[in-house]
C-alpha cells in the first residue's frame, strides 16, 4: 500500500514532505515491537499515526486502545492503567482489569504522556522493561505483552530538567521518534485542507460549499494556526454554517480568527482602521522600501561619478565628499531606524571666498508616512485623479484609498 492509499484510509490530508516522511517512518516501524514517541503541537493529527502502526503490525488483530493521560484524575490513573483489587480504596467494590491487562497482545496508545504523575511513570517504566505490572492493592505480579505508543505536545526534555518527567522513561519511550510538523510549516497543505473541510461540511449540512477569494487565501496562509488542523476544521465549519454568502472575503475570514493570534506586519500609521487591510498595506510597504533602495543606489552612483572624475574642480570634489558623508549618514539612519535627517545644507567652497555659487542638497525624508502620501499623490496625478485606477495600481481597495486621502488631507 502506497502513501496516498494510507492517507485516504486514515483520513490524512496533505502533501508536505515532513508529513510524508512521518508516515513512511510509521510504516517502517510498524512490524517491530519498538516503542514509539510521537511529538507535535496540539491539533496536528497525532492520533492517526498509532492507528497506522497498529494496522500494519502483527498485532493488528489484537485490541487497540487510546488513552488520554491528561483526562484521567491523578488519583485514579494507576487503577485505570494497571487495574485494582476489591477493597483497595474507597469505591473499589469489585476487582477491575486495567488497560495493560485488557490490551494484552495488542497496542496501547498513551496520549499526552507528559501528564503522567511521577509515581505512575515508575510503574510504566517497569511494564516497558519487563512486561510486568501489579494491580493497585495487590501483591501479585502479572505479565502482559502490550506495545506502547506514546504522544506528547510538550517538550519532555524540558520536563526532565524541571524534575517532572523521568529521564529513563523518556529514553525508553523514545526508541523511535516521529515528529509531526505544525500546520504553519505546511503552508501548501492549508488551502487543500480548507477545501476538503468545506466540501465535507457542504455535504453534511446540505448546502453549497464555501470558497475563498484571493485576498482571503493570503490571510489564511499568513495566519499561524496555533490550533493547527483542528482549529482550521472548526473555523471552516463555523463559516460554512453562519455565513450566507458562499464566497468568503478576507474581511469576513478575519472575524473568525482570534485577534490575539493574528500576526500583523508593521502598520504605516497609528490611527484606528475601519477595516482589515494589512495585506494591502504590506504591499505598499514593499513598494516604499524598493523606492528607497533605488534612490540610495542613485545617490551612491552620483558620488562615485564625482569622485572618479579626475578633471572635476575643487568645489566638485568638496561637494562630492559632503554628499558621500550625507549618504552614509542616511544609510546609518535607515539601518538603525533613527529619526530621518531632514532640512537642507548649503554647500560652499571654503577655499574660494569669491565664489558666490551655492548648491542646496535636500536629504529625502525616509518617513513611511511621507512615502505613502507621495505614492498616493503620484498615482492620482498619473491617472488624472481617478481613484479607481489609482487604487488598482497601489494594490489597495478604492475604499482604503478614499480613507487615506481624507486622513492625509491630499488635494
Amino acid at each position: 500500500m502506497d502513501i496516498q492509499e494510507i492517507k485516504q484510509r486514515f483520513g490524512i490530508i496533505g502533501n508536505a514532505p515532513e508529513l510524508n516522511r512521518a508516515i513512511e517512518v510509521a510504516i517502517q516501524v510498524a512490524p517491530t515491537d519498538l516503542s514509539v514517541l510521537i511529538s507535535g503541537e496540539s491539533g496536528v493529527g497525532k492520533e492517526s499515526f498509532p492507528q497506522i502502526i497498529h494496522s500494519f503490525s502483527h498485532r493488528k488483530h489484537g485490541k487497540y486502545i487510546a488513552i488520554n493521560c491528561g483526562a484521567i484524575p491523578e488519583g485514579t490513573i494507576d487503577s485505570e492503567l494497571f487495574g485494582h483489587e476489591k477493597g483497595s480504596f474507597t469505591g473499589a467494590l469489585t476487582d477491575r482489569k486495567g488497560y495493560f491487562e485488557v490490551t494484552d497482545g495488542g497496542t496501547l496508545f498513551l496520549d499526552e504522556i507528559g501528564e503522567l504523575p511521577i509515581s505512575t511513570q515508575v510503574r510504566l517504566l517497569r511494564v516497558l522493561e519487563s512486561g510486568e505490572f501489579i494491580r493497585v492493592g495487590s501483591s501479585q505480579v502479572q505479565k502482559t505483552n502490550v506495545r506502547v505508543i506514546a504522544a506528547t505536545n510538550v517538550d519532555l526534555t524540558k520536563l526532565i530538567r524541571e524534575g517532572q518527567f523521568r529521564e529513563d522513561l523518556y529514553y525508553r519511550l523514545n526508541t523511535v521518534p516521529i515528529k509531526i510538523a505544525p500546520l504553519r510549516e505546511r503552508s501548501d497543505d492549508v488551502l487543500l485542507l480548507f477545501r476538503k473541510f468545506a466540501s465535507d461540511f457542504a455535504e453534511k449540512y446540505k448546502m453549497p460549499s464555501i470558497r475563498l477569494t484571493d485576498d482571503a487565501q493570503k490571510v489564511i496562509l499568513n495566519y499561524r494556526w496555533p490550533g493547527n488542523v483542528r482549529q482550521l476544521k472548526n473555523i471552516t465549519e463555523q463559516i460554512s454554517i453562519i455565513e450566507t454568502a458562499r464566497e468568503i472575503t478576507a474581511v469576513c475570514l478575519i472575524h473568525y480568527l482570534p485577534s490575539e493570534n493574528v500576526e500583523l506586519l508593521p502598520a504605516l500609521y497609528n490611527k484606528p482602521s475601519d477595516e482589515k487591510t494589512f495585506s494591502s498595506e504590506r504591499e505598499i510597504l514593499y513598494k516604499i522600501l524598493f523606492d528607497m533602495k533605488k534612490d540610495m543606489n542613485d545617490l551612491k552612483k552620483l558620488v562615485n561619478e564625482l569622485m572618479q572624475d579626475g578633471q572635476a574642480s575643487k568645489i566638485h570634489e568638496d561637494n562630492a565628499q559632503l554628499i558621500r558623508k550625507l549618504y552614509q549618514e542616511s544609510v546609518d539612519d535607515y539601518q538603525t531606524s533613527s529619526p530621518p535627517f531632514s532640512g537642507s545644507v548649503i554647500i560652499k567652497n571654503a577655499g574660494h571666498e569669491n565664489i558666490q555659487d551655492t548648491e542646496e542638497f535636500v536629504e529625502e525624508s525616509l518617513s513611511l508616512e511621507d512615502k505613502e502620501i507621495e505614492m498616493i499623490q503620484k498615482s492620482l496625478d498619473k491617472h488624472s485623479g481617478k481613484r479607481k485606477l489609482a487604487a488598482r495600481e497601489l494594490g489597495i481597495s478604492e475604499r482604503t484609498l478614499y480613507r487615506k486621502i481624507k486622513e492625509y488631507n491630499i488635494e
